[in-house]
């Protein structure tokens, strides 16, 4: 393994190697993906912990298999929060990377949960931590009580506190066994590894193989990437991340080439552009996530979709991530205080824009929950009982309040529920071509308190118009400045059900001119997916 600065020499020097790019794996076509933290989701032996085999029982409402059945939700791909063993409930303190944590199972249960998405055409990725390990980890343990061991320099150590962290928070911990101080952004009980000794770099791959190879899964989720390499007073996205991220992406590419790698990189677009093109296959939108909350918070189509063009014209759409939340955020129904119909809208926009979007495990049914981090993590609501449908025994941690009215059993019997507007959204992005593939067209409105876009495949196209007000909206009329459609007469068909919509007429131009989709009003909160057939 060469030296760190050799990497950094040959990352300005070499040409990309084997970069992702073209239309992507093929699961990805119209793909969404599930979030589940496998803790909350169902528990198969009634400890109050959900596991592996509990989730297995659950794959056919994330995705049965069939494409003709609409029953399940749809997704095409799970991201698994961490899963290796850990002290901590949520996982992000590794202690070992090659065992499934004892309260999920074992790594048998992972291999059987492996096959059996992959029954149903569900790729699976691993929550992959490489930034810190526990400071329970026996590597930390065995740095903190010996000076001459080799693992001192898997960590960072100071006799000094160095500065604060990348936010301005104490990063420097002091140690329990001697007067020295270690490294850790984000707390105490999580010590950074260090990236500069070569020795870190050979086991992030090692442990890359065995979960890609051994375990058999499809690809990751990396967790806090910015984070992985300090060079003075650069703390994240140094020169040197880039170089390490560079050397782990062709790594995973030469033991699974049709890996699937998405990053967490907390910022704007501008901020995770460096991380392409040759790094990680993908990276989350949160700036998209930002102006879809905007939008329907305040009812304005306003910067709604500049963030998709820019994107959509800078890279193929399976390299971009969005979505609504995460687990390390406050639920989308509490941030838009319970209002169904302002959930349906962010999940209609969410759903009909390009990327690859995923969706947080019972965002899909509206669960609420906000910070400590516990309660954005509660268990899964499947059925207004005591454990929700989720443990016969006591539940790890409480459901929230609303659990007996808003469950999986409630919602799947109503035709008008958040859950039904879900499938019926990530099952129509599978099937419709243009809401699939299709390049993004913005069109404008005569009310700025409506959105209109176009999703445009060949001679496939859906015409998106959506009123995020929540009064009426009467006489609405779209337009395109350019040529946006071959000439004719096209009859639109709702995706979504009624309202039915009016003929459109384009221009010998292409363009569309003035076209008022439903001659009354469309309702508050109302959106119209318009299939557009051209007679």
């Amino acid at each position: 393994m060469v030296a760190l600065g050799a990497l950094l020499a040959a990352s300005v020097t070499a040409a990309p190697i084997a970069a992702p790019q073209g239309r992507g794996p093929a699961w990805t076509r119209g793909a969404v993906c599930y979030e589940v933290f496998v803790r909350s989701f169902y528990d198969s032996d009634g400890d109050g912990i959900g596991d592996l085999n509990g989730l297995i029982q659950k794959l056919d409402y994330i995705n049965d298999g069939n494409p003709a059945s609409h029953s399940d939700l749809g997704a095409s791909c799970i991201w698994l929060m961490p899963l290796a063993e850990s002290p901590s409930y949520h996982g992000y303190d590794v202690t070992d990377y090659y065992r499934v944590a004892r309260a999920y199972g074992t790594n048998e249960d992972f291999k059987r949960l492996l096959a059996a998405a992959h029954r149903r055409g569900i790729t699976v990725l691993v929550d992959m931590v490489l930034n810190h390990t526990a400071s329970d980890h026996p590597h930390f343990q065995e740095a903190l009580r010996d000076t001459t061991s080799p693992y001192r320099r898997w960590y960072r150590f100071s006799p000094t506190p160095l500065g604060k962290g990348p936010w301005g928070e104490d990063a420097w911990h002091r140690s329990p066994v001697r007067n020295e101080y270690y490294y850790g952004v984000f707390w105490s009980g999580m010590p950074d590894l260090n990236y500069d000794t070569p020795a870190v770099r050979e086991e992030a791959n090692k442990i890359a193989a065995f979960w890609l190879d051994s375990m058999g899964a499809d690809g990751f989720r990396l967790d806090a990437v910015p984070y992985l390499v300090e060079e003075g007073t650069c703390l994240m996205g140094c020169p040197g991340t880039h170089a390490v991220l560079r050397e782990y992406a062709a790594h995973v590419r030469r033991v699974k080439p049709d890996a699937y790698t998405v990053g967490e990189v907390w910022g704007n677009i501008d901020a995770v552009m460096p991380y392409y093109p040759d790094q990680l296959t993908s990276y989350f939108g949160f700036e998209l996530a930002d102006s879809l909350f905007s939008a329907v918070r305040a009812g304005s189509a306003a910067g709604l979709l500049a963030g998709f063009l820019r994107l959509q014209d800078t890279l193929p759409p399976y390299r971009w991530s969005p979505f609504l939340t995460n687990h390390d955020q406050t639920r989308a129904m509490t941030a838009l205080a319970g209002d169904v119909a302002r959930a349906k809208l962010a999940a209609t926009l969410l759903l009909t824009l390009p990327g690859l979007p995923f969706v947080y495990y019972g965002e899909e049914i509206g669960m609420t929950g906000d910070k400590p981090d516990p309660r954005l993590r509660t268990p899964m609501q499947w059925a207004p009982r005591p454990g929700v449908g989720f443990t016969s025994g006591t539940p790890w941690e409480s459901a929230q309040p609303d659990s007996l009215a808003t469950n999986v059993a409630a919602e799947d019997a109503d035709p008008g529920s958040l859950l039904n507007r879900y499938r019926r959204l990530i099952h129509l992005r599978k099937q419709n071509a243009a809401l699939a593939t299709g390049r993004l067209v913005a069109l404008s409105a005569t009310n700025p308190q409506v959105a209109a876009y176009l999703r445009r495949a060949g001679n496939r196209a859906v015409l998106v118009v959506a009123n995020l007000s929540a009064a009426p909206a009467a006489g609405v009329a779209v337009s395109s400045r350019d040529s946006v459609l071959a000439p004719g007469r096209y009859t639109p068909r709702n995706l979504l059900g009624s309202p039915s919509a009016t003929s459109l007429e384009v221009s010998r131009g292409g363009q569309i001119r003035g076209y008022v989709p439903v001659p009354g009003r469309i309702g508050p909160r109302e959106s119209l997916v318009l299939n557009l057939i051209r007679r």
